[in-house]
Parts: C-alpha cells; sequence; structure tokens
C-alpha cells in the first residue's frame, strides 16, 4: 500500500474577550466530517504560514490576521490521511465573522469545547486552548 501524503493545515486558536474560541464545523462529506475544529485550512506548496492563516480564515470566515505567534505542532495520522497541524494563536484580527462556505461555527467556551467531537488530530491542540483560556 503507498505511504499517505501528508497534508500540512495552518490552524488558528482565536480567542476573544469573554474567553471563547472561535470553532467550525466541517462539512459532512469532508474527511473527519461533521465534527468540530478549530479554523484554517492547508498550506499551498512554498506558502509562509501566517500567508496560509490569514488566506484560510479570510476564505472561510471573512477574518484577516493581524498578529499571531506559533503554539505548537502536531503530526497525526489517521490511517486514510496524515496531517501536520502548525497552530498559531491569533493575538489580533480583524472583521466580523461570516461563514463564507456555509459552515456552521461558533465562539465556544470551555464547557463547551468539553462537550463537542474534535478529530483525533486535536486534542492536545484543545488541552493548550484551555490553558490559553484560563489567562483571558
Amino acid at each position: 500500500m503507498p505511504a499517505n501524503k501528508q497534508v500540512h493545515v495552518a490552524v488558528a486558536v482565536v480567542i476573544n474577550t469573554a474567553a471563547q474560541v472561535l470553532i467550525s464545523k466541517r462539512a459532512e462529506h469532508q474527511h473527519q466530517g461533521g465534527l468540530w475544529e478549530l479554523p484554517g485550512g492547508k498550506v499551498e506548496a512554498g506558502e509562509a504560514l501566517l500567508t496560509a492563516l490569514d488566506r484560510e480564515l479570510h476564505e472561510e470566515l471573512n477574518l484577516h490576521v493581524d498578529s499571531a505567534e506559533p503554539l505548537l505542532s502536531v503530526s497525526h495520522n489517521y490511517g486514510d490521511k496524515q496531517v501536520l497541524l502548525d497552530v498559531w494563536h491569533v493575538t489580533g484580527f480583524t472583521g466580523d465573522v461570516h461563514p463564507n462556505e456555509g459552515q456552521q461555527w461558533l465562539w465556544a467556551d470551555k464547557p463547551t469545547l468539553q462537550s463537542l467531537d474534535f478529530p483525533a488530530a486535536n486534542v492536545p491542540i484543545l488541552e493548550v486552548v484551555e490553558k490559553l483560556l484560563a489567562r483571558v
């Protein structure tokens, strides 16, 4: 069986002043469809991570990244797909959230995050997010 190509993804942790993190729901037809996720998307060949993060947030949710800092990288093998998630804490953004791709989204507090289903690769990210939420 051929090795699965790894998909490189830029992921945003966007937290508002009410200690809520921005999440969206994956479309049913997508890999890990129906699960919640932090926004972001594929990094194109030769594209800088922050450029990819800004592009994806604008395409998906009408937001622009003004400032961000790296949080962690997560490599995960789902068996049918391998992902490398480069996770950034977006510390400044402009725009009002609008689901440009029709996806469901919400600002989730810690109890809500803990009650929703996320892809397995998101587990270590959510642990870091909970620590960030405690500081808001």
